[in-house]
Protein backbone atom coordinates (compact mmCIF):
# COMPACT_ATOMS: atom_id res chain seq x y z
CA UNK A 1 0.00 0.00 0.00
CA UNK A 2 2.80 2.43 0.69
CA UNK A 3 4.69 2.09 -2.52
CA UNK A 4 1.15 2.74 -4.06
CA UNK A 5 0.72 6.14 -1.99
CA UNK A 6 4.23 6.92 -3.22
CA UNK A 7 3.75 6.36 -7.01
CA UNK A 8 0.71 8.78 -6.90
CA UNK A 9 2.69 11.42 -4.43
CA UNK A 10 5.61 10.90 -7.31
CA UNK A 11 2.95 11.33 -10.10
CA UNK A 12 1.08 13.90 -9.44
CA UNK A 13 4.31 16.50 -8.47
CA UNK A 14 4.39 19.40 -10.46
CA UNK A 15 7.53 18.67 -12.34
CA UNK A 16 6.73 15.01 -13.39
CA UNK A 17 3.02 17.04 -14.60
CA UNK A 18 4.73 19.89 -16.36
CA UNK A 19 7.43 17.21 -17.73
CA UNK A 20 4.24 15.41 -19.12
CA UNK A 21 2.85 18.63 -20.50
CA UNK A 22 6.27 19.20 -22.33
CA UNK A 23 5.73 15.97 -24.12
CA UNK A 24 2.96 16.25 -25.48
CA UNK A 25 3.87 19.85 -26.66
CA UNK A 26 6.66 18.78 -27.75
CA UNK A 27 5.26 16.05 -29.77
CA UNK A 28 2.82 18.63 -31.53
CA UNK A 29 5.78 20.90 -31.79
CA UNK A 30 8.22 17.96 -33.90
CA UNK A 31 4.94 17.58 -36.13
CA UNK A 32 4.85 21.47 -37.63
CA UNK A 33 9.04 21.54 -37.50
CA UNK A 34 8.40 18.60 -39.84
CA UNK A 35 6.51 20.19 -42.47
CA UNK A 36 8.09 22.90 -42.00
CA UNK A 37 11.29 20.61 -42.95
CA UNK A 38 9.66 19.08 -45.71
CA UNK A 39 6.96 21.09 -47.44
CA UNK A 40 9.04 24.70 -46.71
CA UNK A 41 12.55 24.29 -46.37
CA UNK A 42 13.45 21.20 -48.51
CA UNK A 43 11.83 22.53 -51.51
CA UNK A 44 13.85 25.91 -51.10
CA UNK A 45 17.25 23.73 -51.17
CA UNK A 46 15.80 21.95 -54.11
CA UNK A 47 15.84 25.08 -56.11
CA UNK A 48 18.50 26.89 -55.02
CA UNK A 49 20.35 23.60 -55.67
CA UNK A 50 19.27 22.61 -58.83
CA UNK A 51 15.58 20.82 -58.05
CA UNK A 52 17.12 18.25 -55.41
CA UNK A 53 15.29 16.36 -53.62
CA UNK A 54 17.33 14.94 -50.43
CA UNK A 55 14.41 13.19 -49.25
CA UNK A 56 14.54 10.62 -52.23
CA UNK A 57 18.28 10.32 -52.20
CA UNK A 58 19.85 6.74 -51.48
CA UNK A 59 21.93 4.56 -52.47
CA UNK A 60 20.96 0.24 -53.02
CA UNK A 61 23.28 -2.04 -51.07
CA UNK A 62 21.23 -5.52 -52.20
CA UNK A 63 20.09 -6.82 -55.39
CA UNK A 64 16.98 -5.56 -56.44
CA UNK A 65 14.35 -8.37 -57.30
CA UNK A 66 12.69 -8.51 -60.61
CA UNK A 67 10.25 -6.12 -61.10
CA UNK A 68 10.64 -3.70 -58.33
CA UNK A 69 10.61 0.33 -59.04
CA UNK A 70 13.44 1.79 -58.42
CA UNK A 71 12.38 4.46 -55.93
CA UNK A 72 12.90 4.28 -51.85
CA UNK A 73 9.65 3.39 -51.01
CA UNK A 74 8.76 -0.03 -53.30
CA UNK A 75 12.58 -0.78 -52.11
CA UNK A 76 12.03 -0.46 -48.28
CA UNK A 77 8.99 -2.38 -49.19
CA UNK A 78 10.82 -5.42 -50.66
CA UNK A 79 13.18 -5.57 -47.90
CA UNK A 80 16.26 -4.54 -50.32
CA UNK A 81 18.69 -2.98 -47.77
CA UNK A 82 19.08 1.23 -49.01
CA UNK A 83 21.36 3.47 -47.50
CA UNK A 84 19.12 6.31 -47.27
CA UNK A 85 21.14 9.28 -47.09
CA UNK A 86 19.31 11.84 -48.33
CA UNK A 87 16.41 10.90 -45.10
CA UNK A 88 18.93 11.29 -42.95
CA UNK A 89 19.88 14.38 -44.03
CA UNK A 90 16.58 15.73 -43.71
CA UNK A 91 16.16 14.34 -39.77
CA UNK A 92 19.67 16.39 -39.50
CA UNK A 93 17.88 19.64 -41.01
CA UNK A 94 15.00 18.68 -38.90
CA UNK A 95 17.08 18.69 -35.80
CA UNK A 96 19.20 21.71 -36.23
CA UNK A 97 15.93 23.46 -36.74
CA UNK A 98 14.04 22.59 -33.96
CA UNK A 99 17.44 23.19 -31.45
CA UNK A 100 17.52 26.31 -32.82
CA UNK A 101 14.01 27.17 -32.18
CA UNK A 102 14.36 25.60 -28.57
CA UNK A 103 17.44 27.60 -28.21
CA UNK A 104 15.89 30.96 -28.97
CA UNK A 105 12.70 29.89 -27.08
CA UNK A 106 15.37 29.16 -23.51
CA UNK A 107 16.99 32.30 -24.55
CA UNK A 108 13.95 34.19 -24.57
CA UNK A 109 12.49 32.52 -21.03
CA UNK A 110 16.28 33.33 -19.28
CA UNK A 111 15.75 37.21 -20.51
CA UNK A 112 12.18 37.44 -19.14
CA UNK A 113 13.34 36.12 -15.80
CA UNK A 114 16.38 38.12 -15.45
CA UNK A 115 13.84 41.27 -16.12
CA UNK A 116 11.41 39.63 -13.65
CA UNK A 117 14.17 39.15 -11.04
CA UNK A 118 15.93 42.56 -11.52
CA UNK A 119 11.83 44.03 -11.22
CA UNK A 120 12.26 42.52 -8.16
CA UNK A 121 14.88 43.42 -6.95
CA UNK A 122 14.29 47.01 -7.92
CA UNK A 123 10.69 46.99 -5.77
CA UNK A 124 12.59 45.17 -2.96
CA UNK A 125 15.55 47.94 -2.30
CA UNK A 126 13.05 50.25 -2.59
CA UNK A 127 10.60 49.08 -0.10
CA UNK A 128 11.88 50.08 3.23
CA UNK A 129 12.12 46.88 5.70
CA UNK A 130 9.89 45.78 7.89
CA UNK A 131 10.38 45.69 11.27
CA UNK A 132 11.39 42.17 12.86
CA UNK A 133 8.40 40.19 14.66
CA UNK A 134 7.57 40.76 18.37
CA UNK A 135 9.21 37.67 18.86
CA UNK A 136 12.75 38.39 17.10
CA UNK A 137 12.23 42.36 19.76
CA UNK A 138 11.69 40.61 22.62
CA UNK A 139 14.75 37.96 22.28
CA UNK A 140 16.79 40.72 21.59
CA UNK A 141 15.94 42.71 24.76
CA UNK A 142 16.20 39.60 26.49
CA UNK A 143 19.97 39.10 24.80
CA UNK A 144 21.20 42.42 25.78
CA UNK A 145 20.13 42.58 29.08
CA UNK A 146 21.57 39.01 29.54
CA UNK A 147 25.07 41.40 28.52
CA UNK A 148 24.60 44.05 31.08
Amino acid sequence: MGILREFREFAVKGSVVDLAVGVIIGAAFNKIVDSLVKDVIMPLVSVVTGDLDFSSKFVVLGRIPEGVPRNLPDLVKAGVPVFAWGSFVTVVVNFLILAFVIFLMVQQINRLRHRHAQSAAAASAAAPPSAPPEDIVLLREIRDSLRK
